[in-house]
């Protein structure tokens, strides 16, 4: 790092990212700093610098030897790899030590005989709740939030008639389950129920938002809200506002001939989406075409829409309790999808392909069903190809700490 970019960076003050840390910080003091901004995005601690951003500069002995043996190795937890160097400013020198995102949360400070987690929020770092922490285990891929337990479930909270369906046609079960009991196995088995308390077995998260009845009866983040409005934001009247509680898997019949159908009275949420919103992302042609008939006009490719719908089924955050939102303006359609996303996975590498499922059961059950291809890739080769194409624009990506927003623009007239 050159002087100036150094100056620059104190100039700019402290941040999410950036703090400033005596010489004589203990080494815990600058672990905690640390584990927070892991935990975050990264960052960068300047070692010789005031609160104030005065540069009093380092004076202890071998401090990089201190900095990855005393703080890293020894108070940080798991390992991390930082660098290090440092700078000279006139007569007194600046230690600058950069670190990615952590790729393992969450990481915790390791200090007499206890671990504790810390977050980032703004210029500090505190300890982290429980709910934080659990969304931090679930974004390092520790803790996979879909196998937690609903309260209150039971299998007969379940459809059986999905459940038959799946194991009977899909997965080709050699042995179907006969009695209560042995479907409650099957499913602990499967990862689609758990053992509870008194030895009352309940179902999982991804059971529950797979084949459950009424999944937010039980689970009140399982739906879909959606809302249209006919101006550029949103208004009290709504031209739709409504919730949608299904189960993502339809229930399908096959047929004495081995064709399978889905039942037009008992669809999943995917389906149900798709028809209560395609009177608002479309219109009859005004002409009919060759064979009489009035082809469908859709301001948005409509297996765009169907593939940003799915992909926030996939791999939405279980501990938010919010609802996936959609909403349609008279410009574009946005919608926001609870949680950061996980594994390190940035904007960027989602566009390019890279693939991190977050709950890999419940990707598992849509792929086997259609809903997901092999390549799990839908932004890279289907929204977005299909938005150039069609709608002559890109979408649009917005991330914060809460939430994965994605907006499609309107098909220019």
């Amino acid at each position: 790092m050159l002087k100036a970019e150094l100056l620059e960076l104190i100039a700019n003050g402290e941040s999410s990212g950036i703090e400033f840390k005596r010489d004589d910080v203990r080494p815990e003091q600058l672990a905690k700093e640390v584990v927070a901004m892991a935990n975050l995005n990264g960052g960068m601690l300047l070692l010789g610098v005031e609160d104030d951003g005065t540069i009093s500069g380092i004076s202890r002995d071998k401090v990089e030897e201190w900095v990855m043996d005393g703080v890293f190795g020894a108070k940080v937890h798991p390992m991390m790899l930082p660098f290090y160097e440092e700078v000279q400013v006139d007569d007194k020198r600046v230690a600058v030590i950069s670190f990615t995102q952590g790729t393992s949360k969450p990481y915790v400070v390791r200090d007499k005989g206890r671990e504790d987690v810390y977050i980032r929020v703004g210029t500090t770092s505190r300890l982290a709740s429980r709910d934080q922490q659990a969304r931090l285990f679930a974004s390092g891929g520790i803790l996979h939030t879909e196998v937690l337990p609903v309260a209150g479930s039971s299998f007969g909270s379940l459809s059986k008639e999905r459940l038959e369906d799946y194991l009977h046609n899909i997965m080709n079960e050699p042995d179907m389950p006969k009695t209560d009991a042995e479907w409650t196995q099957r499913l602990i088995g499967l990862g689609y129920m758990v053992e509870g308390v008194a030895d009352k077995p309940v179902c999982t998260i991804a059971g529950m938002v797979l084949f459950g009845r009424s999944p937010r009866k039980y689970l009140r983040q399982a739906g879909i809200r959606l809302m249209v409005f006919d101006g550029l934001e949103k208004q009290y009247q709504a031209l739709l506002d409504d919730i949608l509680d299904a189960p993502m898997v339809g229930l399908w019949r096959t047929d004495e001939l081995g064709q399978r159908s889905p039942v037009d009275s008992d669809k999943g949420i995917i389906e149900r989406f798709i028809e209560k919103i395609t009177p608002f992302i479309s219109r009859e042609a005004d002409e009919v075409d060759a064979d009489f008939r009035r082809v469908r006009q859709w301001y948005y490719p409509k297996d765009a829409v169907r593939e940003l719908l799915i992909n926030a089924l996939a791999h939405r955050d279980w501990t938010r309790s919010i609802d996936i939102e959609i909403v349609a303006y008279s410009d574009r359609l946005e919608l926001t999808s609870p949680g950061i996303l996980q594994n390190s996975m940035t904007i960027e590498k989602m566009v390019a392909g890279q693939r991190s499922p977050r709950n890999p059961l419940i990707v598992d059950v849509l792929r086997d069903y259609g809903y997901v291809d092999a390549r799990g890739m839908g932004v890279r080769t289907k929204i977005i190809p299909l938005m150039k194409k069609i709608n002559l624009t890109n979408p649009e990506f917005e991330l914060s700490d809460d939430y994965l927003k994605t907006i499609l623009y309107k098909k220019p007239e």
